[in-house]
């Protein structure tokens, strides 16, 4: 069987490899000059190649560590334990264990009992299906109540959805609850995050030479205009002037941007293609000569900073690894439409720096050694209230013609784990569909 794949980033080589694993001819065919896209590289001035946007394996990734096992790079595996802050009222407040956790200024004993309470009881869920009806508003406010919430809760979801989450569902927060406190094991609770040395590009290089090696074929700086559509069935794609015949076509982009390659498809799956909404990123990387904080993560309660957090990689990446540069990811996540995006990277550059100095006092523009800014439009799907029947199926109307989109990964976290995970079911789905064994 010939099948042709959509899109080359961490979704697209991990199912071709998936499917090319069983003995089927793999075309991929990106857009980009590289493969990995959100997942891939950039290249600093200096050369040094570092992750385009922050990335973190956490020791409780089983899938991801099984494929990177099966690709013989578990070995470039590194952990680290990490630290957490939160910044509040002109301070950062380390978060880390239960003594920093009573002290933290902005709750009182009842508040702290009930934010814990809240962390302990999202464990005990396990039919998420509950949650779906109950915005996530709702639901923070009748565990945490009103002081946790308003001083914890609201600021970071107003900076991470860009002012609007109203219609937002409790399995937005229940699901990054779960996955954080999977890495806190033993008594001491201690966090841990890693990386692959080389970046995510160590796995998605391995898949890609993976599908080489099982006679496939990757096409990069191929986009595809369309999806040929012949008698309800899907019969290739056409990059520019080319026709390009396929048995099966899988494509793992957004479903608005899938959308536009099938004007012959039916009406009503492009309208449900079409609904799926997106948050946007805007992302500077800040490169310095020394660390910023030594917090993995600080996590903002003050809404007027134009950032959603303050994200030091090298906090667990040892620099020596990154070219002896310190990375500090100053992410703005963006609604549709949002004004950021349409900033100037030296706007976004002045704005970002004016902030960080008010942080940090301490801060020195001198310490720079490279500030780029990245944007996207299609980074994260926006789920809604009792809106899973909006989620596009693995299986279109149209015949041999599936999609594996990020947009499919609910209610868990959009991930190098959900990903591969995804990947999997349906290379898995296809193979059994079509009896396809090697």
């Amino acid at each position: 069987m010939k099948i042709g794949i959509i899109g080359g980033g961490i979704m697209g080589v991990c199912l071709g490899y998936y499917l090319s694993k069983q003995g089927t001819t793999v075309e991929i065919f990106e857009a980009s000059p590289t493969v990995g896209g959100l997942a891939g590289s950039t290249s600093l001035a200096d050369g040094t190649k570092v992750d385009r946007f922050y990335h973190a394996i956490l020791s409780s990734d089983s899938h991801l560590s099984g494929l990177c096992s099966e690709l013989g790079i578990v070995d470039q595996f590194r952990f680290k334990e990490t630290r957490m802050g939160f910044f509040y009222r002109g301070r950062i407040h380390s978060m880390n264990n239960v003594v920093e956790f009573l002290r933290f200024p902005p709750l009182g004993w009842i508040d702290r009992f009930r934010l814990g309470l809240t962390v302990l009881y999202a464990q005990f869920i396990s039919d998420w299906h509950k949650l779906e009806s109950i915005s996530v508003e709702k639901w923070l406010l009748a565990l945490s109540g009103k002081g946790t919430y308003e001083n914890i809760w609201l600021p970071m979801l107003k900076a991470k959805f860009d002012g609007g989450f109203e219609n937002t569902p409790a399995t937005y927060i229940w699901s990054r609850l779960v996955r954080m406190k999977s890495t806190r094991k033993g008594a001491n609770q201690k966090e841990q995050a890693g990386h692959l040395i080389g970046g995510y590009m160590t796995l998605v290089q391995a898949l890609a030479n993976q599908i080489e090696a099982n006679g496939g074929r990757i096409y990069l700086q191929k986009p595809v205009s369309k999806v040929v559509i012949e008698n309800g069935c899907a019969t290739g794609i056409m990059t520019k002037d080319e026709f390009h015949s396929f048995d099966l076509i899988v494509s793992t982009l957004q479903p608005p941007v899938f959308q536009r390659m099938l004007p012959d498809a039916p009406s009503d799956y492009r309208d449900l293609l079409g609904q799926t909404q997106y948050l946007g990123i805007v992302c500077p990387l800040l490169v310095l000569d020394r660390p910023l904080s030594g917090y993995w993560t600080i996590n903002l309660t003050d809404d007027s900073l134009p950032f959603t957090g303050i994200i030091e990689t090298t906090s667990y990446i040892d620099p020596k690894y990154v070219g002896g540069h310190h990375l500090i990811y100053l992410p703005k996540y963006t609604a549709p439409n949002s004004h950021y995006q349409k900033y100037s990277d030296d706007e976004i550059k002045e704005l970002w720096l004016k902030h960080l100095e008010t942080m940090f006092p301490q801060f020195q523009r001198s310490w720079i050694r490279f500030f780029n800014v990245y944007r996207e439009r299609y980074v994260e799907p926006l789920h809604t209230l009792n809106g899973t029947h909006l989620i596009p199926p693995i299986e279109s109307p149209v015949g041999n013609l599936y999609l594996a989109s990020n947009a499919q990964i609910y209610p868990a976290l959009t991930n190098g784990e959900s990903i591969s995970r995804k990947a999997q079911e349906v290379a898995e789905l296809i193979i059994n569909k079509y009896s396809i064994s090697k």
